[in-house]
């Protein structure tokens, strides 16, 4: 099937070459009475010159030998034979022929160079970042892995006599570090889903409190030392979105506020109905969602706010550990969703992460109808 492809693929660059010749040098000839031939020989270099650039190199070789011949044939005297009347014209003829095929070489040549450069800097690029990530994967997984194999070594032990209390706090152990562990496993799951492109969004009804209420209960562990807002609209009506998507937007966000800020900020989760924001979109149900994830922590560097939804990027000041995903999941996720996510530092203190999305409503009353 691939050499089938292949042999489509080189006829076609043919007749790419063929048709640009003959076009160029119809058009050439209708001129030829009122400039001189010399214009008809820059012109058709310029041809094989722009082919290089696209196609193969017998193709190329191809269209430089025809410009050759059609300007013997068409533009030097006399017209409509391969004779040439002159030293000069001869000696033209054949500079054209060598800079031509000199010309479609060369560019070709450098063509597949910059190819080939540009392959190894992509590949020198993603091996940096598949580096960073498994550099970070190999403290986030094997962090709770052993505390897990730590806890139950315990438990297991026969020559520790341990009480139920703590029994019990090596079990709430086990629990957090296995959470953490699905945290970091989800991150790479989702980060796959996204790269694949397979993210499809499954729009329902979505009540905001309901997912800032399970997310928080989720990370009661990792949010123990810091204090926790939740401001919401009490008429905040139902907004169509995926529920599984939000649920992991605000997790990674509310994660990451979690293990940046320091003990005792706060953390504040909001969301509020704009119907008035636009996003140019074409409908006049579309209304706007605008939820906001703040802390009143140290922030981020003025000069890296622009770089923290790229993927594995990590804060150069930012504690050891960390995937660099989280983030870059939640701009993917927001924009498989139509919405748009921005990070703005606080003058106060803090940082604050705005969610904006184009979505149906539906006042809580009317859900019996839907």
């Amino acid at each position: 099937m691939k050499s089938i492809l292949r042999q489509i693929k080189i006829k076609n660059q043919y007749l790419i070459s063929l048709c640009s010749v003959s076009i160029v040098s119809v058009l050439c000839l209708f001129t030829r009475e009122y400039l001189d031939y010399k214009i008809a020989a820059y012109i058709l270099l310029v041809v094989v010159s722009l082919l290089a650039m696209f196609l193969d190199i017998l193709p190329v070789l191809l269209s430089a030998f025809l410009s050759a011949l059609i300007l013997n044939f068409l533009f030097i005297k006399p017209y409509y034979t391969f004779h040439i009347s002159n030293a000069e014209d001869t000696l033209l003829f054949v500079l054209f022929f060598v800079i031509a095929f000199l010309n479609g070489v060369l560019t070709h040549k450098i063509r597949k160079t910059e190819k080939m450069l540009q392959t190894k800097q992509i590949r020198s690029t993603t091996m940096k970042l598949y580096n960073a990530l498994l550099d970070s994967l190999s403290h986030e997984l094997r962090t709770p892995i052993s505390a897990i194999m730590g806890a139950i070594d315990t438990i297991q032990s026969q020559n520790v006599t341990i009480s139920e209390e703590n029994k019990l706090q090596l079990y709430s152990e086990i629990e957090k570090a296995s959470l953490r562990l699905n945290h970091q496993v989800e991150n790479l799951l989702n980060m796959s889903r996204l790269e694949s492109g397979v993210v499809e969004p499954k729009m329902d009804w979505c009540d905001i409190n309901e997912l800032f209420y399970n997310v928080l209960d989720n990370l009661k562990e990792d949010l123990k030392f810091h204090k926790v807002k939740v401001s919401t609209d009490e008429n905040l009506p139902l907004f169509k979105l995926d529920y599984g998507l939000m649920e992991q937007i605000i997790y990674n966000l509310v994660f990451n506020a979690s293990q940046y800020t320091p003990k005792g900020a706060k953390i504040e989760l909001s969301a509020v109905y704009n119907p008035d924001v636009d996003f140019d979109y074409n409908s006049d149900k579309l209304e706007s969602c605008v939820i906001t994830v703040s802390d009143d922590g140290l922030g981020f560097p003025e000069e890296e706010i622009d770089q923290v939804f790229d993927k594995f990027y990590r804060l150069h000041n930012s504690k050891t550990g960390g995937t660099g995903l989280g983030l870059s999941i939640v701009k993917g996720f927001v924009e498989a969703q139509n919405g748009k996510v921005t990070l703005e530092n606080k003058e106060e203190g803090g940082s604050v992460f705005k969610l904006s999305f184009p979505a149906l409503v539906m006042n809580p009353k009317e859900i019996s109808n839907e």
